[in-house]
């Protein structure tokens, strides 16, 4: 249970060295050239928060840890990283069996310092007066000697709320300060943070079939201000319902406000960006199958192309027009896209997002956990689709990308049956060259003690994998499944 309910403060404090748990940089990084906003110790290049929830801290299996791995001229994986946990001086709480420390985690820039702070959800956190399993998130300062001190953001109501099953964090206000969104059992609730105030509002409140509510942010309306994305489904109890809504900050009645939604599509993963280059953010649905009684409105797109998952563009309209008139859908049965669409695949059940070969139009990162490689059943895959004038497919229907698992060559490793490659993925320029770079998680590789491959520049060539082992963490015979989630922005 937590030691206290401590508020979260807007500006968080730096500390003195942490020593506990820690695997320290390999060698001095000269100061790199560009900023970060996932630069959690402050040296100028972009860091890796692996969650690790089913990890054992203490002996208490599942108790959880978050592990920071630093950037540097190699990239993530060759400067090493440290590790967080509820066990870690200041880090509210005490690791207990079950706490799930690190099921979602956020490296992001609070309170514009330019250094980040971890957010880490702890959905079964044990909370005194609230009860078992309530949940609860911790922001973590971040600083060049270690983590700084750590604080609660906000505990769940009651039992079984479990808080910080998802994280996402944005300025939704439009007021330069962050916005921290928590889900929950059948909840997204805001934790809006105003100067040296804050409130806690509820977004959307409804069955979720017993999943974590997907999150993603982005500016869909172009007023030049971040909105929220959020997924949820159930599928017959208490009935069949799907919905992805889009909320907007509404500053006259203090709440966030529903402005678009597409229903009857179930999805895995959100994820947003500027796919045709066109100024406007655009919204990417991750594994998207329709879940409806009836076929209305075609909410993942043609049916042929959900085999296997599919992933269903809405596009940013021009200034006026209503978000979304344009969509696009692909699978891997779309021209371009490699590989065949089986059963099973789970085509786009994680998306990340980066400009890759920095032509101005984002690019979208795919995972297909589900992915077979050969005769290897649940190996693995991921893919780069690059963005393009008409978005992530041209006018002709056909897309431009590269596929890479554990069989590529260049990529370390060998494809075998469950790795699940491709399980968690995420973008961000860890050597600040200028070029984002890939990761890619695969948390049932080595008997699910996990790993996660970075790809640098997206390209097969020079990638390398780290895991516990190669990071020198502690780990022990249990499954670890370090490589899910994934978070470097």
């Amino acid at each position: 249970m937590p030691h206290s309910r401590r508020i979260l403060t807007y500006a968080i404090a730096a500390a003195a060295a942490v020593t506990a748990g820690v695997v320290l940089p390999t060698g001095a990084c000269a100061a790199a050239p560009r900023s970060a906003t996932s630069d959690f110790n402050g040296d100028g290049y972009a860091d890796l928060a692996v969650g690790v929830p089913d990890g054992t801290v203490g002996g208490q299996a599942k108790a959880g840890y978050v592990n920071v791995v630093w950037g540097g001229p190699k990239g993530v994986g060759g400067h090493g990283s440290i590790r967080v946990t509820q066990a870690t001086p200041e880090v509210p709480g005490t690791p207990e069996a079950g706490d799930r420390f690190g099921a979602s985690v956020a490296l992001t820039d609070l309170n514009g310092d330019g250094v980040a702070e971890l957010l880490a959800g702890v959905p079964g956190e044990d909370v005194t007066d609230r009860g078992r399993d309530a949940g609860m998130v911790i922001a973590v300062g971040g600083s060049e000697t270690g983590p700084g001190p750590g604080s609660t953001v906000l505990t769940g109501p009651s039992p079984s709320a479990a808080y910080g099953t998802s994280i996402a964090a944005a300025d939704l206000t439009g007021g330069g300060n962050k916005t921290i969104v928590i889900g929950g059992t059948d909840k997204v609730v805001a934790r809006v943070i105003q100067g040296e105030d804050s409130m806690v509002t509820t977004v959307v409140a409804a069955p979720m079939g017993g999943r974590a509510p997907v999150l993603a942010t982005g500016d869909f309306d172009d007023d030049g201000t971040a909105d929220l994305a959020v997924a949820y489904w159930t599928a017959g109890s208490p009935s069949t319902q799907s919905h992805v809504r889009l909320w907007k900050w509404d500053a006259a009645r203090s709440e966030m406000a529903n402005f678009w939604n597409t229903d009857n599509a179930g999805v895995t993963a959100l994820a947003a960006g500027d796919f045709d280059g066109d100024g406007r953010d655009d919204l990417a649905l991750g594994e998207c199958r329709e879940i409806a009684d009836e076929n209305i409105d075609d909410p993942c797109g043609p049916e042929r192309l959900a085999k296997g998952g599919g992933v269903h563009v809405h596009y940013g309209s021009p200034e006026g027009g209503p978000f979304g008139r344009r969509a696009q859908t692909l699978n891997q049965d779309t021209a371009g896209v490699p590989g065949v669409a089986e059963s099973g695949d789970r085509f786009g059940a994680a998306l990340a997002v980066a400009d890759v070969d920095r032509d101005g139009r984002d690019d979208l990162i795919a995972g297909a956990p589900g992915e077979a490689v050969g005769s290897e059943a649940g190996a693995g895959a991921a893919w780069l689709l690059r963005g393009g004038a008409k978005g992530l497919l041209d006018a002709g229907g056909a897309a431009t990308s590269v596929a890479w698992n554990q069989d590529t060559p260049g990529v370390p490793g060998v494809a075998e049956a469950g790795d699940a490659f491709g399980a968690a993925v995420s973008g961000g320029d860890h050597n600040a060259d200028g070029v984002p770079d890939v990761t890619v998680g695969s948390p049932a590789e080595n008997a699910s003690l996990g790993a996660a491959w970075l790809l640098p520049g997206g390209s097969a060539d020079g990638s390398a994998a780290f895991s516990p082992r190669t990071l020198g963490l502690p780990y022990l015979s249990t499954a670890q499944k370090y490589g899910k989630p994934l978070s470097s922005h």
